[in-house]
């Protein structure tokens, strides 16, 4: 029975995070992520450092192409593996401190929780900076298909890498090593 237990819990976490409220599951803010910036007219936003983003400039940000490698990771404060995966992320973003990489974390939280949750967790992990905010309900059903090759945006965390033309996905959890391999695929 024990091991029926354990394996219906490893199998529900590999499976990545899903929340069936949401309309789509879903990271550095240079100077491209502040172009993206829309004005917000949610009064619970409206306070927080990130910035919102419209869907389209989202798209426009994961096209650009030059010497940066671009690693842009979409998660939710209620998304189990997504959490698991921040502090890989951090500590790639103190190690590869002065190189031309860049970081950037879309929270695909409801926007009820931007002034609370997401804050909260920008705050508490240094990530502020790096979080803008995308409302997954003004997204249309050609964001994905437009943007990616293995993302549906069924599920998250999904982390989309790109330098130049090369580009590169990773739907799910991905470890430390994972991380640091494909990493180390752009800029070796």
């Amino acid at each position: 029975m024990k091991k029926i237990i354990l394996s219906t819990a490893i199998l529900i976490a590999l499976s990545g995070c899903k929340k069936e409220t949401k309309t789509a599951d879903a990271d550095t803010v240079s100077a491209a992520a502040d172009s993206m910036a829309v004005e917000n007219n949610t009064e619970p936003a409206a306070s927080y450092a990130s910035k919102e983003v419209a869907p389209e400039n989202i798209g426009q940000y994961l096209a650009q192409k030059n010497d940066t490698l671009y690693v842009t990771n979409f998660f939710a404060t209620w998304c189990g593996p997504c959490m698991q995966e921040i502090p890989h992320f951090k500590k790639k973003i103190e190690e590869l401190k002065g190189q031309p990489v860049k970081f950037t974390f879309v929270d695909m939280d409801d926007s009820s929780e931007w002034n609370g949750a997401v804050k909260k967790f920008g705050e508490e992990n240094g990530l502020t900076n790096h979080i803008i905010l995308l409302d997954g309900k003004k997204l249309d059903k050609n964001f994905f298909p437009n943007n990616f090759q293995k993302w549906d945006g069924g599920s998250i965390p999904f982390t989309y890498m790109r330098k130049g033309d090369k580009t590169d996905e990773y739907l799910g959890n991905m470890s430390e090593e994972i991380l640091t391999s494909k990493i180390n695929s752009f800029i070796k």
